[in-house]
This record gives structure tokens, C-alpha cells and sequence, in this order.
């Protein structure tokens, strides 16, 4: 238990041995994390976690032994935050581009008015032929099996980004048939 007495916040010892320490696990958890505001989190995290092995007797070994415990331990708590991050952003870029996806398709008029000719219509019927299957595929099961990108990418057994990168990537394809197509004359719009 007097392990558990040097470290309580009011003890000298316990300040003493952060004071010296602080800056090496500072230093460390820097080198691990995106940036310093993390690397803070991250040490006393880690710090805590420490304490409360030591208050329940459940740290093995001694104070020789912290600084491999928490130098462990931070780089475990960096790797955890740095993949819920990674999580995060993948989630906030999904939602995005499925926004933008459906936000270019209510202004790409070709696709859904009815005032659409005959020609424009041939036009992207040959145009979605010619592109090659995996655009062409994830834009029929978009635009008129109205799946989402979500359920296109677990039909097609590939993730949701990359299919709705295919769905941009076919349509501005077929945008740029269509604007060759005007510019020859081939299509009067």
C-alpha cells in the first residue's frame, strides 16, 4: 500500500518522479499520436491507468517498471485513438460523397426529366454501354435500382467508397461523351 500513498497527486514523490518522467512520456506519445493535443490525452490516459493498477494491486512489478508499463501502454492508447479517427473520418467521407452523389443526380436533369429526347436518351444508352462494367454497373444499380451505395457495395463485394467512386467516375465519363457528342454536332441539346 505505500506505493498506493506515493502516489497520490499531493505527493512530493509522486511530482518529483512526473516532473522528471513527463517530458520523456510527452516526447513519446508525440511520436505516436497526430498532435500534441492527442499526445496530451494520451499520457494521461495512460497515467491514470497506472495509478489505478497500482491503487488495486494489480501492477506487476515495481517502480522500475512503470516506464515500460506506460511507454506500453500509450503506444496501445495512440494506435486505439488513431483507428477511431480513422473510423470517424471514413464514416464523415461516406456520407459526403453518398450527399454529393445524390446531389449531382437532383441536378442532372438528363436523368430524370421526362423532357429528355429520344437522341439524348440513345446517346446514354450507348454511352453507358461503351463504359467499361464496373462503372456501368454501379450506375444502373444506382440510378434505376435506386440501391444505395452501401447495398451496391456489399452486391458487388466491394466497399461503399469505392462504389460510389465508380458511380462519379462512370457519370463524368458519360458527361464528357455527351459533351463530345454536342461539340461534333452528333447530339443537339
Amino acid at each position: 500500500m505505500s506505493a498506493a500513498i506515493s502516489l497520490s497527486p499531493s505527493s512530493l514523490a509522486w511530482r518529483d518522479w512526473l516532473s522528471e518522467q513527463g517530458p520523456r512520456l510527452m516526447l513519446f506519445a508525440k511520436s505516436q499520436t497526430r498532435n500534441a493535443h492527442d499526445a496530451e490525452d494520451v499520457v494521461q490516459d495512460a497515467l491514470v491507468k497506472l495509478v489505478e493498477k497500482i491503487n488495486d494491486g494489480t501492477f506487476d512489478g515495481g517502480q522500475e517498471m512503470w516506464m515500460a508499463y506506460l511507454y506500453t501502454t500509450i503506444r496501445r492508447l495512440s494506435i486505439d485513438l488513431g483507428r477511431k479517427d480513422d473510423r470517424r473520418k471514413k464514416r464523415e467521407d461516406y456520407v459526403s460523397d453518398e450527399m454529393e452523389c445524390e446531389a449531382a443526380l437532383k441536378f442532372d436533369p438528363w436523368f430524370e426529366s421526362e423532357a429528355s429526347d429520344e437522341e439524348t436518351r440513345s446517346q446514354l444508352e450507348q454511352g453507358i454501354k461503351e463504359l467499361p462494367n464496373k462503372f456501368s454497373e454501379v450506375i444502373l444499380l444506382k440510378i434505376w435500382a435506386e440501391k444505395t451505395f452501401a447495398e451496391i457495395g456489399e452486391m458487388l463485394g466491394i466497399s461503399q467508397n469505392t462504389a460510389a467512386s465508380r458511380y462519379r467516375y462512370g457519370l463524368e465519363i458519360l458527361k464528357r461523351k455527351l459533351i463530345e457528342s454536342k461539340t461534333k454536332g452528333d447530339l443537339l441539346i
